[in-house]
């Protein structure tokens, strides 16, 4: 379902809202392989969250401005984009973690996979729909009230992350976990490594999230080319 019709912004509107609202009242993942450089760049001070910027160059600031084009034109300011690739998906396989990949819509592991991303964005609020071979996955990303964090919400699962710049590829570092509304310590995090870039021109990805005494949840690495944009 691509939502580029009046009924589908409402519905944007509503989710988006729906999302921030829950955030106030709780307070409560990238490329093929991406070398670790020792260039990370934080921001001395918070970005100005302003209205008339989308969700990443606001929480980037003039970092921003340092990445290469793929990765502006993928987390840019259109309101509505469809973009195309392949992607390889890894997994384990025990029963807990298979489990889990179904409640939240992950994707089951398989090499290249045809992937179709849909980004609907409304100010700073995102809805991502991911089109894998056998599933569909949703989130929305929107930035956490009163802070310099990205918020994504997966089902039941909200993700708090700070960007950061590494050279031309963004590095999201994941700082906080929530399941229905309640925080989880960190030892139940695992190891999660998500980043975005680019390779030969193409707008790329690498994710990879491992928990603690099931393994690998899912990891998934790939690229896409936008066919519509507006």
């Amino acid at each position: 379902m691509l939502f580029n019709s009046e009924a589908g912004h409402r519905f944007c509107f509503y989710i988006c809202n729906s999302d921030t609202d829950a955030s106030k009242k709780t307070r409560p993942r990238g490329g093929f392989s991406f070398a670790r450089l020792p260039s990370v760049q934080r921001s001395r001070h918070h970005p100005v969250m302003t209205s008339n910027l989308a969700l990443f160059p606001a929480l980037l600031g003039e970092r921003w401005h340092q990445l290469v084009t793929p990765v502006q034109q993928m987390h840019g300011n259109a309101p509505h984009v469809l973009a195309r690739g392949a992607v390889d998906v890894e997994g384990a396989t025990n029963l807990p973690i298979r489990w889990l990949r179904h409640l939240l819509g992950l994707p089951e592991p398989g090499l290249q996979q045809p992937l179709e991303v849909t980004i609907e964005r409304r100010d700073t609020c995102e809805i991502w729909t991911r089109r894998f071979a056998s599933k569909q996955m949703r989130s929305v990303l929107d930035r956490v009230t009163n802070s310099p964090l990205l918020s994504e919400r997966l089902g039941p699962i909200t993700l708090h992350f700070e960007l950061l710049r590494d050279d031309t590829v963004i590095d999201w570092q994941l700082r906080s976990v929530r399941m229905f509304g309640l925080r989880l310590p960190r030892a139940l995090f695992g190891n999660v490594l998500s980043r975005s870039g680019a390779q030969d021109d193409r707008y790329a990805f690498h994710i990879d999230t491992r928990l603690p005494l099931l393994g690998r949840l899912v990891a998934y690495r790939g690229w896409l080319e936008i066919v519509d944009g507006d």
